[in-house]
């Protein structure tokens, strides 16, 4: 069994009523095969989400802070309330300091969250898993969103990557990200070490979001 998280980023296929679809896509599929399958919608999402499907809703970004002035910034405790399992942190679109991290790591075992840090490569991944989140997600920038999966295109950045996490904390996961798309990929990444995947467009932007998804678990 391994791990699929599906970023749901802000994509038109992915927010709104069309995230309450792939919601339920992702409910129903999950719910026919061992692998752990997770979704990281839109903040305005998470709550209906939630309510509506049993499925882990993970945020796809939280920032450093605790409630006070911080206009516009997402809290861990909020997402706590509002029913996420956890959330990304330090997407490579929403990067942060090593020191948020670290930060956001330790409130979010306070609070029994699950944090997922992504990385975008191996000394990252090392320094990451140095401060003990759940996972690390390493995902090389210039391969997000080209269809080309890090699986195949850079296969040691999985392996050594796996190594450099797991020689500095043996409990940490670590998910392969960017490309990811088609079931060949998603096992590429298992048998490179991966625990799974983190992706977002090769589900949330194919013409069929449920076959899509069937193809990448083997149902199909």
């Amino acid at each position: 069994m391994g791990v699929i998280i599906i970023n749901f980023k802000a994509y038109r296929e992915g927010s709104g009523k069309q995230a309450l679809k792939l919601a339920e896509i992702v409910e129903e599929v999950s719910s026919k095969v061992d692998d752990y399958i997770a979704v990281a919608p839109n903040f305005l999402d998470i709550p209906e989400i939630v309510s509506k499907f049993n499925v882990d809703v993970f945020a796809q970004h939280v920032d450093a802070v605790t409630f006070g002035s911080h206009t516009s910034r997402i809290t861990a405790e909020v997402l706590k309330e509002k029913g996420a399992k956890g959330s990304l942190i330090n997407h490579s679109e929403r990067r942060l300091r090593l020191a948020d991290i670290d930060f956001l790591v330790s409130k979010f075992k306070e609070l029994s969250l699950t944090s997922v840090v992504c990385t975008n490569n191996v000394a990252t991944t090392a320094a990451a898993s140095a401060l003990s989140p759940d996972y690390v997600a390493i995902e090389p920038p210039e391969l997000i969103g080209s269809g080309i999966p890090v699986s195949k295109a850079e296969p040691e950045i999985v392996e050594n990557s796996v190594k450099a996490a797991k020689d500095v904390n043996k409990e940490v996961m670590v998910l392969c990200g960017a490309g990811i798309s088609k079931h060949e990929d998603y096992i590429t990444a298992l048998d490179l070490g991966a625990d799974g995947v983190l992706l977002a467009s090769g589900i949330v932007k194919a013409e069929d979001q449920k076959k899509a998804l069937e193809e990448l678990v083997g149902l199909r």
